[in-house]
């Protein structure tokens, strides 16, 4: 165990403290140690910090609760920790008379009895994923319809919803990011406690996380992680008492701060106390004292800061002891209930609301009522940040909620349809779609919120710095070239890397060999494809760092296209000889459910024969969350409507912690490869592609490339659909925020461009045979330079191209064929117009 910090490090951190000072995690330790009258000055120096942060908040000397009713749908858990008597066995349940889940009757007499009482949050309390232990529940989810428990706990929110009015808050434990992308339309806010960072117990045996998997601190750290990238209101804390020593304490304080300054989504930080339980492996264990639980409020206060919300339960200390954790720094009592006991908690009731309020009233704060969402989160919804507050329960948030984003006094909740929003695509009557680009070609127009959209610029340079380290080389040229020749496509990483930064005559024969093997494998013609590219809104609210293209509903040049549009622009295409519409949008949480079929089918039905390449994989985890449907699911619907292939967009550089920098990692890797899987399962070829020259390096590049070639290699031993082709996207640096915050490179050189489509070509060979360059990005000479580096597609007219333009492109957003056909003839190739599936035309 850890040594106890002396008084004079205590005292020496207190200082500290009391000057404002920013805490370091040994400063923050010591603090954790401090008593007596050293601990009132760490509560005096806690409230003051807390006491700031509400003024600026607008709500000064205002303490906040949540009305709610406590749901157990389930107490069945597969995790054994050591501490809790919320969680049940099946024998137990039915020893009881229960069943292993709560009927859906039982959960709405619960909602609405609660409703009529004035609540206004329905706080779904559940053990971690029962059906992957035990066999009764995954059979009673059978019997009801259901494949698993979130599936059942995402039913019951829209009933609660629509019958009750009551907000839910979701906590089933550990998500996946794509849970919880399914999980975001029904619930205004979810919530998984971290409880701890410490390893040491959750891997030694009789620790009090031990057996659990799920309290896998590394586990439970990326999914506060993936609510942050989804935008969810997202309420965590730590649990005290349970064995942690005060390093780890002051660890886990610090990585809440980490995920709450990285994303903004932590609305609370709930810091609990550990109260033993009989009948538990820890009943012998002491119940946390009041002064190392005052130390860790006022720690967590001082280190998290003035915007962050702290909760302490109070009714998991005596009510006269609520006035000590107030002088803490606490500005939240959490959920209190009139209705239901406190599930986990069962032995401390609540206090009632009128003793509450008194204690609260006595240390001179006003006790307001709140929803589930905090007010922060519940007024820039208001606002029209579609980001923070799905659009299907926005409308359930605002007929609660004050302008200040509090509960309107004496509301009570009522019932609302839980649907799409209505309507489609709206124009919004541009006649000029595509704003000017100023004199230093940066965009005019880029969205209102630029300056706190993308997150706090020193920590995306810090990770910069990490993800952008030179590659270092690690074997001769001569023999790395040699492997390269004999079996390109199964070129090791150390031979790959070598070559990937080769420069002078080295790169000039890796250009040699990759033009020799495109010859090889699709002779020397050049091909193109007639199409037009339909960017149908640039309405987004993902906040992709590297993106100038993207704008809030609320500024003046955002726009939406209507079906109609949309059709229009698609037959004025085909009768301009184009066989293809690349259609792609922003990620507008508005959409209605139906938006992405609606789109294919009325080009479609306006041109049947049209080809539509359409929705990338960020656009159709979008789709999923509007629909409610898995990803196969989607994908199929999106097939039968018109969708005839999908642009494998998105990509970017497949490495979550360059992806991380980039868009805040809103779509993480592992979901761009499954959707692209799934599509080629289903019958939907895509391409795939890589953007580059930002804050990556060449080892994310040939990590990228091997990614692709085993997907294709899968696609290809199962004989459905495949990548037709592979496009290296070079980073358009000028609009991009990452760029004018100093953060990425100008974009890739001359060097890397050639690097990257003659190792593609070498690295892909005999799996991806079309390699496709960019002529937006790259320019005329820049294109010939890379068709003669083994690439051997133009890709196509385009007619418009608006995301190239908009990041500050100089090469414009459309090609004739004869400026194609000149592209090929300037370097003696033949030039031949494809399919979007690569067959002659």
């Amino acid at each position: 165990m850890d040594a106890q910090p002396t008084p004079h490090q205590v005292r020496r951190a207190l200082a500290r403290a009391e000057r404002g000072a920013r805490l370091d995690e040994a400063e923050a330790t010591a603090l954790l140690a401090a008593t007596g009258p050293d601990l009132d000055r760490l509560c005096a120096a806690a409230a003051r910090v807390r006491d700031a942060g509400l003024v600026a908040a607008g709500r000064a000397a205002t303490v906040t609760y949540s009305p709610k009713v406590f749901i157990p749908v389930t107490r069945l858990c597969r995790d054994r920790c050591h501490y809790c008597t919320f969680v049940e066995t099946p024998a137990q349940a039915a020893r009881e008379g229960r069943a292993p889940y709560l009927s859906p009757d039982e959960i709405l007499a619960i909602a609405s009895q609660g409703a009529a009482m004035g609540c206004l949050e329905a706080l779904f309390t559940l053990g971690d994923r029962p059906e992957d232990r035990w066999p009764e529940a995954q059979a009673w989810l059978d019997e009801q319809g259901y494949d698993s428990t979130l599936a059942y706990v995402r039913a019951m929110a829209v009933r609660v919803l629509e019958e009750t009015g009551l907000l839910p808050h979701l906590n089933p434990g550990v998500m996946s990011w794509e849970e919880m992308n399914r999980l975001k339309p029904v619930s205004p806010s979810m919530g998984m406690m971290l409880e701890t960072t410490s390893r040491r117990l959750f891997e030694e045996k009789g620790q009090a996380h031990f057996g659990s998997p799920d309290k896998d601190p590394a586990v439970r750290l990326r999914v506060l992680e993936d609510a942050g990238r989804l935008s969810i209101p997202f309420t965590t804390g730590l649990l005290v008492g349970i064995g942690e020593t005060l390093a780890e304490r002051a660890e886990t304080i610090f990585a809440l701060r980490a995920t709450l300054t990285a994303y903004g989504a932590v609305q609370e930080v709930i810091v609990q106390n550990f109260r033993a339980k009989p009948d538990t492996a820890m009943r012998h264990t002491d119940d946390l004292a009041l002064e190392e639980y005052r130390a860790a409020i006022a720690v967590t206060r001082l280190v998290l800061g003035p915007r962050a919300r702290v909760q302490a339960p109070p009714n998991l200390v005596d009510l006269e002891e609520c006035r000590t954790l107030l002088e803490a720094g606490v500005d939240d009592w959490g959920g209190v209930s009139p209705l239901t006991p406190d599930h986990v908690n069962p032995e401390r009731p609540w206090p009632s609301l009128e003793r509450l309020r008194a204690i609260t009233a006595e240390c001179g704060f006003e006790l307001a009522a709140r929803l589930t969402v905090h007010p922060e989160h519940v007024r820039a919804s208001l606002a029209g940040d579609a980001a923070w507050i799905d659009p299907r329960v926005r409308g359930h948030v605002a007929a609660l909620a004050t302008p200040e984003g509090l509960a309107r006094p004496g509301v009570r909740p009522v019932g609302l349809p839980w649907q799409e929003p209505d309507g489609g695509l709206e124009s919004a009557g541009r006649t000029d779609l595509f704003a000017a680009v100023d004199t230093e070609g940066r965009s005019a127009d880029r969205r209102s919120d630029f300056a706190e959209v993308y997150g706090d610029w020193e920590t995306v340079g810090a990770a910069a710095a990490r993800t952008g380290a030179p590659a270092v080389l690690h074997s001769e040229g001569r023999e790395a070239l040699a492997a390269a020749e004999a079996d390109p496509g199964r070129l090791s990483d150390e031979h790959a890397l070598t070559l990937m930064t080769a420069e002078g005559p080295l790169l000039e024969q890796v250009c040699r060999l990759a033009d020799d093997l495109r010859r090889e494998v699709v002779g020397d013609e050049v091909t193109y494809v007639v199409n037009r590219n339909i960017n149908f809104t640039n309405v987004c609210y993902v906040g992709c760092r590297f993106c100038a293209f993207a704008q809030r509903k609320t500024d003046a040049d955002a726009y939406s296209l209507s079906m109609d549009e949309v059709a229009d622009r698609a037959a004025e295409a085909w009768d301009l000889g184009a066989t293809e519409v690349c259609m792609q949008g922003g990620i507008d949480p508005d959409l209605p459910a139906s938006a992405y079929f609606d789109l294919a089918a009325a080009v479609k039905r306006r041109v049947p024969d049209m080809h539509v390449h359409a929705f990338s994989p960020m656009e159709v985890v979008n789709g999923t969350a509007r629909t409610g449907l898995s990803v196969e699911d989607f994908l199929i619907k999106a097939r039968e409507s018109g969708l005839g292939s999908l642009p494998g967009t998105a990509a970017e550089i497949l490495d979550d912690e360059v992806r991380w920098v980039l868009t805040k990692g809103k779509l993480p890797a592992r979901t761009w490869i499954d959707i692209v899987s799934t599509a080629h399962r289903v019958g939907l070829p895509t391409t795939s592609t890589m953007m580059f020259g930002h804050v990556d390096n060449p080892r994310h590049w040939v990590g990228h490339l091997r990614v692709l070639s085993r997907m294709q290699d899968e696609a290809l031993e199962h004989g459905g659909a495949r990548f037709t082709e592979f496009v290296p996207l070079p980073f358009v640096h000028t609009s991009a925020p990452i760029y004018l915050a100093g953060v990425a490179r100008p974009g890739p050189t001359l060097r890397d461009n050639l690097a990257v489509h003659a190792m593609a070509r070498i690295l892909l060979h005999g799996r991806i045979d079309n390699i496709q360059t960019s002529w937006v990005k790259l320019g005329v000479e820049g294109t010939r330079a890379m068709l003669r580096a083994g690439a051997n597609d133009l890709g196509g007219t385009l007619m418009e191209e608006t995301i190239s333009r908009m990041a500050g492109s100089e090469h414009g957003s459309a090609k004739t064929v004869e400026e194609l056909v000149e592209i090929g003839a300037g370097i003696g190739r033949p030039v031949r117009e494809r399919t979007t599936l690569y067959a002659a035309r």
